[in-house]
């Protein structure tokens, strides 16, 4: 077991977790980032929104997010955290091959999972051919034929966002969707063409998609197909500290309800990004990271600064005072301005 105490542990080394990584080790605090290196976004080819790095790839963006981190001396690890427990310092989370970590604060960033419908193919062109976002690849598929895979009381609104992209969409309800009539007039407005019936597959050419095919047997050419995942946090860490994840109010799937500054229903443990916000785009989920960060700062000050008061030492005092002196004389050994 490693017996550094941190300041804080965070689990998930996305775009959140490395932001606040990045805020808490600017204020001087010793961080732990355990990453198990499945980020949500890897089978995109680029991510798109985030300003000065539109179209980095994903992993390119973390790598430099991982560089920064560790020049401000945080620590990175890889590993699978599978659970945590309250200690009386704070917080220990244990990892799938046993090693443990103790921290004062934890902030879980572990994002969320895209379960996609059971058709032929369509996994297969996930990230590629297949999308989810107008926001992160309507510009990339704009003028094409896009075919929207039913999946749900949203994908009629997914069929008219993307109609902003392009003018030819396909709505294939899939035995999913039922319109209303309020529905079937915007669709009829927005010269959305509607397709009943199963959707048996989605067919590729050299990797390449170009179309779908019901269950009766009709092919349909499309060079892009959108389709609406369930949305799933994955809170297992957190589930294991007694909070549950709650059903999002459109229906899309389950997240993990924090307050604007990242803090959960359970003292100390924070969440931030996707497994607290499904529509967080990767620069919103960076954002989140930052106040996620800084709320936990403020709340490690207001605990140091109640020590303080009572003229005592708290459990993790001397070793935080040892901490941030080495931290200060790492930082001008490196060059980092303070």
């Amino acid at each position: 077991m490693d017996t550094t105490r941190y300041d804080v542990v965070i689990v998930g080394g996305g775009a959140a977790g490395l932001s606040a990584a990045t805020t808490l080790s600017r204020a001087l605090r010793s961080v732990l980032i355990i990453d198990s290196g499945t980020p949500r976004n890897a089978p995109a080819a680029g991510v798109h929104g985030f300003l000065s790095r539109d179209g980095v790839n994903p992993r390119e963006l973390l790598s430099i997010g991982r560089s920064e981190v560790l020049s401000y001396r945080a620590t990175v690890i890889e590993g699978e955290a599978v659970s945590a427990r309250r200690t009386p310092d704070g917080f220990e989370v244990i990892l799938g091959d046993g090693r443990r970590f103790c921290g004062r604060r934890l902030l879980v960033t572990t994002g969320l999972t895209d379960e996609l419908p059971p058709v032929d193919g369509l996994r297969e062109q996930w990230g590629k051919g297949v999308v989810h976002c107008p926001y992160c690849h309507g510009w990339e598929i704009r003028g094409q034929r896009i075919g929207v895979l039913g999946t749900g009381p949203l994908s009629v609104h997914q069929a008219l966002l993307f109609r902003q992209w392009s003018p030819e969409i396909t709505l294939f309800l899939n035995d999913a969707v039922e319109p209303t009539d309020e529905e079937w007039d915007k669709l009829a407005a927005r010269s959305v063409t509607v397709i009943d019936g199963a959707v048996a597959s989605v067919d590729a050419a050299d990797r390449v998609l170009t179309g779908v095919t019901l269950r009766l047997g009709s092919s349909f050419d499309v060079q892009a197909l959108a389709v609406g995942t369930r949305m799933e946090a994955r809170s297992a860490l957190l589930e294991s500290l007694g909070l549950s994840s709650q059903l999002h109010p459109s229906g899309a799937g389950r997240y993990i309800e924090t307050d604007a500054m990242g803090a959960t229903a359970v003292r100390g443990v924070y969440a931030a990004g996707n497994v607290s916000n499904l529509m967080a785009q990767v620069i919103t989920a960076a954002a989140e990271g930052v106040m996620a960060g800084a709320g936990i700062n403020a709340d490690l000050i207001e605990e140091e600064t109640g020590w303080a008061v009572e003229g005592r030492f708290g459990p993790f005092s001397a070793a935080s005072e040892a901490a941030v002196a080495e931290l200060v004389l790492g930082h001008r050994r490196h060059g980092v301005a303070l």
